[in-house]
């Protein structure tokens, strides 16, 4: 516990410079600081969750261009100022990079490299996703940060890992979707494979640096993370890999369907389309009363689970006449008050006006330097006491480069130019 109490300490006299940017203590990782060598989405999606949560994070980006998602619209925010002419902020790198600041390092030279060292000494985290060994020959790898600080945890977010024979392969998640299995096993049974409509894999690093965290709290050493994408997506497989490993099944793309139960997948309605399950007997009675179709449940191919995925085809079948005969609200209203489980298939816009989605705050309001008034996907893990909050907007490339230079590195003013005019900065 000393060591949190050190830490926000710590966090609280170098950083809290408005009240707005300022963390709740009770957050659970205020206090912490986080040196971001990530882009695109994998790893920036996990240092956004660790900002979320109330450390620090200092973004590191290319003095020239920033993160790549930076150019990747449109969709594009525009510009608050009709007189800016700047390319505007894109849609994507918003999504991914709220509660974090910018810097701009060319740590490809010996004074930017110079700058993520004094960084290190001053934090607890470091995330990064380039292929392994680059970082190392600018003497920003593991084994050269942690002789610098014994502390620091160091999680390295690649597409193949530290090891074996694909580890210097650029991993792309798209990619890794196809090498994994992910792919095979998504779409339509008589159609081709097909990627899944957003990136899913690289969630698993920011719960391994909480855990890495409290493993610090016992033995006061950080460690290193090597988290890589073909292995979270195979571990990802869930009872699909275990269908294989256990029984030699192959999969096969079932579209929505379950591969163990039935019903289980989206029907066609009169206007669209929705979904509706049947996990087990009782539902199954449920489902086949409220549509009027008792005889089913006498129906010796449809008496068990079992007997029904083995009659899926002839079953679906049937519930695919019935469903084609009414639009969507009309069965939605059948089975509102009916324990068993439905969804209409919403598009985004039906999404984002979910009452639900609205009543848990996933819709978040925040004032951007650049672009003025913009919307963000709220925080979906809440907390009984201080409520995780955007507490800062994703910043413009090299927003906070002074800042921090100045208030946690404690540069002169004159070392600052220095590293100015040698384009280590900007």
């Amino acid at each position: 516990m000393s060591e949190i109490r050190y830490n926000f300490n710590r966090y609280k006299s170098e950083i809290a410079t408005s009240v707005k940017g300022q963390t709740p203590k009770n957050l659970p990782l205020a206090g912490f600081r986080v040196v971001d060598l990530t882009r695109i989405l994998a790893g920036p999606y996990c240092t956004m969750l660790l900002g979320d949560l109330g450390a620090e994070v200092i973004k590191i980006e290319n003095p020239k261009h920033g993160d790549d998602s930076r150019t990747w619209g449109p969709p594009w925010a525009n510009n608050k100022d009709p007189n800016d002419k700047s390319i505007p902020e894109s849609a994507y790198f918003l999504a991914v990079n709220r509660n974090k600041k910018s810097i701009t390092v060319n740590f490809k030279t010996q004074l930017g490299a110079q700058i993520i060292k004094d960084l290190v000494k001053k934090s607890d985290i470091l995330v990064e996703n380039y292929v392994p060994g680059k970082l190392s020959k600018l003497g920003l790898g593991y084994d050269e940060l942690s002789k610098i600080n014994p502390k620091l945890i160091y999680a390295s977010v690649t597409g193949y890992g530290q090891t074996g024979p694909y580890a210097h392969r650029h991993g792309y998640d798209v990619m890794v979707e196809a090498e994994a299995g992910l792919m095979y096993i998504t779409g339509e049974r008589d159609g081709e494979p097909v990627k899944v409509g957003v990136a899913i894999i690289g969630l698993y690093t920011h719960g391994a640096i909480m855990a890495a965290i409290l493993s610090r709290m016992r033995t006061n050493q950080g460690q290193r993370i090597d988290c890589s994408l073909i292995d979270c997506q195979v571990a990802s497989l869930a009872n699909i890999g275990s269908n294989y490993l256990i029984a030699n099944q192959e999969a096969e793309r079932m579209g929505s369907a379950h591969p163990s139960i039935a019903p289980y997948q989206k029907f066609k309605t009169k206007d669209s389309y929705m979904l509706i399950g049947a996990g087990n007997d009782r539902q199954f009675e449920i489902l086949c009363k409220s549509v009027k179709r008792e005889d089913l449940l006498q129906d010796e191919r449809f008496k068990t689970n079992s007997d029904r995925v083995k009659n899926r085809d002839v079953l679906s079948r049937l519930f695919e006449d019935i469903f084609i005969k009414k639009d969507t609200e009309h069965w939605l209203s059948i089975f509102s008050d009916k324990s068993i489980p439905f969804a209409p298939i919403n598009n985004i816009k039906q999404t984002f006006e979910h009452p639900q989605v609205i009543a848990r705050d996933m819709i978040q309001e925040v004032d951007h330097p650049k672009a003025g008034k913009i919307k963000l996907t709220g925080i979906p893990v809440k907390y009984s006491k201080d409520k995780p909050s955007i507490r800062l907007p994703p910043p413009t490339l090299g927003q906070h480069t002074h800042e921090v230079l100045t208030n946690i590195l404690n540069y002169s003013k004159d070392k600052i130019k220095t590293l100015i005019e040698g384009n280590v900065i900007v």
